[in-house]
Parts: structure tokens; C-alpha cells; sequence
């Protein structure tokens, strides 16, 4: 991983953990406030993102973007590629975007199939 892609990931791993514990000190159980956080942070890197393609600045690279959505932030994501326009046209991130958001739900269900059969 480039050193920008790292920085990226420490910067919303920080920001997560922050966000997190602040929810979850104000009385949310604690899947809930990081899934809150992390989506939360994944929203708020694709507005970043978008702002600094703009400006011509240096970039969120995108495996940190997919690494956010895989951790729980696939509904963050998603939303930031509507709001901020960004990311939607481009076939091979919207392919593994999609790909995670399969993974996801098929954990979801599998989750709930297993504790409830």
C-alpha cells in the first residue's frame, strides 16, 4: 500500500474509534455505534474525495473507500456516491463496490439463517 492509502486508513480508523465511543457513551449499544461511526466517516471520505478531485489534490485512494464499505460502511458509501455524484461512473469500483455489498448481505443472511434455524 502507498503511504497516502495508509494515512487514509489510520485517519478513519481514528475517526471511527472517536466517533464510536462518543456513541456509544451516549447510551448506543456497541454495534450500533460503530456501524453509526463508520458509515458516518465513509460518507464524509467520499465528500472529501470528491472535493479534492475537484481541486486537483491529492486522493482518497480507492482501496481505502472499499476497505471503509467491507468494515460496515457500504450504506455510508453508497450514499456519498449519490450526494457527492462521485465514483458512479467508474465500472471496475462500482464492480468490487457491488462485490462488497454482496459479501455483506450474504453475511447478513447467513448470520441469521444459522441463529434462527
Amino acid at each position: 500500500m502507498r503511504s497516502t492509502s495508509n494515512q487514509s486508513i489510520i485517519i478513519a480508523a481514528i475517526i471511527t474509534m472517536i466517533v464510536s465511543l462518543s456513541l456509544w457513551l451516549a447510551g448506543l449499544s456497541g454495534w450500533l455505534a460503530y456501524l453509526a461511526s463508520i458509515n458516518i466517516v465513509c460518507f464524509g471520505f467520499y465528500g472529501e474525495d470528491k472535493w479534492r478531485a475537484i481541486k486537483q489534490k491529492s486522493r482518497t485512494p480507492e482501496g481505502a473507500l472499499h476497505l471503509m464499505a467491507l468494515t460496515g460502511g457500504v450504506l455510508g458509501a453508497r450514499l456519498g456516491q449519490k450526494v457527492f455524484r462521485h465514483k458512479t461512473l467508474k465500472g471496475a469500483f462500482q464492480r468490487v463496490f457491488w462485490f462488497i455489498v454482496f459479501l455483506q448481505a450474504t453475511a447478513v443472511l447467513a448470520f441469521y439463517y444459522l441463529k434462527y434455524q
